[in-house]
């Protein structure tokens, strides 16, 4: 038999998108609260509700899951590794795969999936983390020796990490730097912001690609790595990412996540001295984003 949840929206997360803000609060991909929408299990004062409706705060949500002993598994999407060797590997992540096991999330996660891989005969551990719904290349070790010695590189800031982004609106300079510190909202558990009671030292580079109508196309750099960095920094200096309805992007036709795709790694390998350098091409949706946008 199915459950029901029942949720009352806070002011706080007025104008976010439904399937966003129900990925949040019921710990589920985003994908999968999008299922329930389209599916009609989700009604918004007693009414069936779209994804993309978005939410005034005050509403009263009811939502049918499935119970516990007969659970709704949802297939993991598909990630393509791009390199490997004895220690490491390189992986392209889809949007909507999750990196490690969260409670509610009834999909396979990234590292059970390298886990259990034909002919697996290592433990997977995550170097960095990208959000579920951002695409992209991520290092993934090979056990807990090679994860320690990455993770070293990456605390001397000798990764590069650089990312392509879509920032509502036009930013005031081809090139900049947000030093803003962040830390959990104290207001909305699920974001992070730089009006927080726990600050820590985050700074982002970005350089302008291209602007696109109502919109920027922008590299960014990370040269630190907290949660929802690139997030809360854009949408901290008034350019939230396109799509990101959890910081108050604006929504592109056919985008159901926000406009973030890991599009470069490079580093030199602690264990060989030699330096690598990844790329990876924005994935059809995004592609498709860009130019519903342009257009």
């Amino acid at each position: 038999m199915p459950r029901r949840a029942e949720l009352l929206v806070p002011a706080t997360a007025a104008g976010a998108r439904l399937d966003a803000w129900l990925s949040a609060e019921l710990h589920v991909p985003r994908a999968r609260a999008a299922a329930l929408a389209q599916a009609g299990s989700v009604l918004v004062d007693g009414r069936r509700a779209a994804k993309s409706t978005r939410l005034r705060g005050g509403e009263r949500i009811a939502v049918e899951e499935a119970s516990p002993d007969q659970p709704d598994v949802v297939p993991p999407p598909r990630h393509e590794v791009v390199w490997e060797d004895e220690h490491m590997l390189v992986v392209d992540k889809p949007p909507g795969l999750v990196v490690h096991p969260a409670p509610g999330h009834r999909s396979q996660t990234l590292v059970e999936v390298l886990g259990e891989g034909e002919g697996a005969s290592f433990q997977p551990r995550a170097v960095h983390r990208l959000d579920r719904d951002t695409s992209g290349l991520m290092l993934v070790a090979k056990g807990e020796p090679a994860q320690r010695q990455l993770q070293a590189v990456l605390r001397r800031r000798e990764v590069e990490r650089e990312y392509l982004a879509l920032a509502g609106g036009r930013l005031e300079s081809r090139t900049g730097t947000i030093d803003a510190p962040i830390g959990r909202d104290p207001r909305r558990r699920t974001r992070m912001s730089t009006v927080t009671d726990g600050p820590r030292e985050a700074r982002t580079h970005f350089e302008v690609e291209r602007f696109v109508d109502g919109f920027t196309l922008a590299r960014v750099r990370l040269e630190t790595g907290r949660t929802h960095q690139i997030r809360a920094h854009f949408a901290a200096i008034g350019h939230p990412l396109a799509g990101d309805g959890e910081y108050g992007g604006r929504p592109v036709p056919g985008l159901e996540r926000q406009f973030l795709h890991s599009a470069r790694l490079a580093l030199v390998l602690p264990w060989s001295g030699v330096r690598h350098e990844w790329r990876s091409e924005l994935p059809a949706d995004l592609r498709e984003a860009l130019a519903a946008a342009a257009g």
